[in-house]
């Protein structure tokens, strides 16, 4: 009986698709220095609450960034955890050096 390995390539599907925008990215390198507000990220990114809304919401859902409420407000930051597995995500797609072939002939005859 085969496995398939479909948890582990769902999960990378979900963060890879939240890393593949250009404001969630833009969001991420903000949350470097640190927690910030909602409010700030909406000011320093000139978006409207509903389309920033959506992309915090994407980026929470695959765990890359983590809220907290605090009276009105929410405040977001990375969660460290997530990136350490994009980044082993990544690191395991490398072929292993040496075990790239190369095809003298053609595949379909």
């Amino acid at each position: 009986m085969t496995t398939t390995a479909r948890p582990d390539t769902d999960r990378s599907v979900a963060l890879f698709h939240a890393l593949s925008d250009a404001t969630r990215l833009e969001i991420l390198e903000m949350l470097r220095a640190g927690e910030r507000c909602v409010c700030e990220l909406q000011d320093e990114l000139d978006a409207a609450q509903s389309r920033l809304s959506f992309h915090l919401k994407v980026l929470r859902e695959a765990g890359l960034v983590a809220d907290r409420k605090e009276g009105r407000w929410s405040y977001y930051r990375i969660v460290p955890e997530a990136l350490t597995e994009v980044h082993d995500l990544a690191v395991a797609l490398q072929p292993r050096k040496g075990t790239l072939p190369v095809r003298t002939t053609g595949c379909c005859t």
